[in-house]
């Protein structure tokens, strides 16, 4: 219908600019996304993990009615659009089974005119085809985006990340290191699978028409050339990006070299692949490669 918005599903990958991409869009005047970054449905419809999702939005709920009842005037607006933007949200969990009508409601949901709603959640790029397939297809204008991180400097920021959670926010470099060594050497931790780009590109590859699928390197998005790239691809205007704001990086621990060697070895099935069907790499990524000196 000529209606409908654009629907953008962003894929992941984790740590690669998601949230700034997320942020951008949002200040857009000609998008509309609710307070929620990562809805993580289509997580749920495969899994039927409704449960996990409902507390995790019932808790957001109670926080907010209690930041909303100690809230300043001039901020009671904005809390109460998450409250609600979140109530709304838990009304189509408690479905707890597909509704294709009522997840597109919710992100409509107050849209006016504007072009584009979206749906951010890197946890999807771990989806199998299947659901990719069904996602890609849930309105008549999906454009499903991934954005690729140098694999490296991507599973070592999501270490840092979940080293400092463990640590209750207080992790240093010594805890981070150590993970990093568990995960290199095999341990089971969710950076590893969210590493595997060629697992997520050649299932988004079958499942998503050419022309509704685009990858791009968190290492360009926030440069006039990638946000002009990303923003033709959607079908909107540029807007106002703000390059200078970064969201999530936690504190600066270089990878020691030897971690650092390690990892590359690991990864390098990642580099070859990204390589293969995007010739043009960042300096980064090349670097890592060998291919030019950091």
């Amino acid at each position: 219908m000529s209606g409908d918005p654009t629907l953008l599903i962003c894929v992941g990958a984790t740590k690669a600019g998601t949230t700034w991409l997320y942020d951008h869009l949002a200040r857009h005047d000609d998008c509309h996304l609710r307070s929620i970054k990562e809805l993580h449905y289509f997580g749920c419809v495969e899994t039927g993990r409704w449960d996990h999702q409902i507390r995790v939005q019932e808790q957001a709920e109670a926080r907010l009615r209690r930041r909303l009842a100690q809230a300043a005037p001039a901020r009671r607006g904005v809390v109460a659009r998450k409250l609600a933007d979140v109530t709304d949200w838990l009304a189509v969990l408690r479905r707890r089974a597909l509704d294709a009508g009522a997840y597109l409601a919710y992100l409509s949901g107050g849209r006016g005119g504007r072009a584009l709603v979206a749906d951010i959640t890197p946890a999807y790029a771990l989806l199998p085809e299947s659901r990719l397939r069904q996602m890609a297809a849930i309105a008549p204008d999906v454009r499903v985006l991934y954005l690729l991180r140098d694999p490296v400097a991507r599973l070592w920021s999501q270490v840092r990340m979940d080293a400092a959670r463990a640590a209750g926010g207080q992790g240093g470099a010594g805890p981070a290191e150590a993970l990093m060594a568990r995960v290199l050497d095999g341990a089971d931790h969710p950076g590893m699978a969210r590493s595997d780009y060629a697992g997520t590109i050649t299932r988004l590859t079958a499942a998503v028409a050419p022309d509704r699928l685009m990858l791009a390197f968190y290492e360009t998005l926030t440069t006039l050339p990638g946000i002009d790239r990303i923003s033709r691809f959607l079908g909107i205007g540029r807007g106002t990006p703000d390059f200078a704001r970064r969201v999530h990086e936690g504190p600066a621990h270089p990878l020691p070299p030897a971690l650092a060697r390690r990892a590359r070895a690991v990864l390098r099935p990642q580099y070859d692949f990204v390589a293969r069907l995007m010739p043009d790499l960042p300096a980064a990524w090349r670097a890592n490669m060998g291919e030019v000196t950091p």
